[in-house]
Parts: C-alpha cells; sequence; structure tokens
C-alpha cells in the first residue's frame, strides 16, 4: 500500500521559512515535490533519486529552497526559505520510477501562504 504524507505547511510572511516532510510508504526510486496554484500550470519544483541522491531544481527556487531526506525514517524534507508571494500554492509531494516519466502517486497537498 502506497502513501505519501505531506505536513509542514502554514502561512508566512515574505522572507520566511518553512519546511515540509513528507512520509513515503512503499518501493521509492524518485520522490519530489510539485506546487500547484491558482491560473497557474503545476509544475515540479524539485525531485531526488534515492539510489544516487541526484536532485534537479526547477530555476526559481535554485538557492532558496533545499531537499533532504531521511532514509530511516522514510522521510523527504523541503526546506523552504527566503519565501516569496509567487511561492503561494498548494505543495504535492509525489513519486514514481523516474522524473521524466512523471509521478505514479501523490500526496494529499499542503498549503503554503506568502504574504
Amino acid at each position: 500500500h502506497v502513501q505519501l504524507v505531506e505536513s509542514g505547511g502554514g502561512s508566512v510572511q515574505a522572507g520566511g521559512s518553512l519546511q515540509l516532510a513528507c512520509v513515503a510508504s512503499g518501493r521509492t526510486y524518485c520522490l519530489g515535490w510539485f506546487r500547484s496554484a491558482p491560473g497557474k500550470e503545476r509544475e515540479g519544483v524539485v525531485g531526488v533519486y534515492l539510489r544516487d541522491g541526484s536532485t534537479y531544481y526547477t530555476e526559481s527556487v535554485k538557492g532558496r529552497f533545499t531537499i533532504s531526506r531521511d532514509n530511516a525514517k522514510n522521510t523527504l524534507y523541503l526546506q523552504l526559505t527566503s519565501l516569496a508571494t509567487e511561492d503561494t500554492a498548494m505543495y504535492y509531494c509525489a513519486k514514481g520510477d523516474t522524473m521524466a516519466a512523471g509521478p505514479n502517486y501523490w500526496g494529499q497537498g499542503t498549503q503554503v501562504t506568502v504574504s
């Protein structure tokens, strides 16, 4: 049974920080975070291959967001810093076989609101 459970969203002022967490169950090759905001296409924010740790960051978050993981806890973290209003979105944890193929499973989402 595959589950992805996110936590850590919230409201913060511009320039602030948040940390999101995603607990993943089941066999996992690739984990990542996507975000969806009203009026915008859903975008992939960050991704990591668990076997070798290679990562992907979308250009707009480079230098501000950092992905990390605790393999013993099957948990993926996303540290969000220097948040801007345009980062406001529902953030979804997702997993799949490859980044190119896209996710097979999605979490329920956690809201990040920057004012």
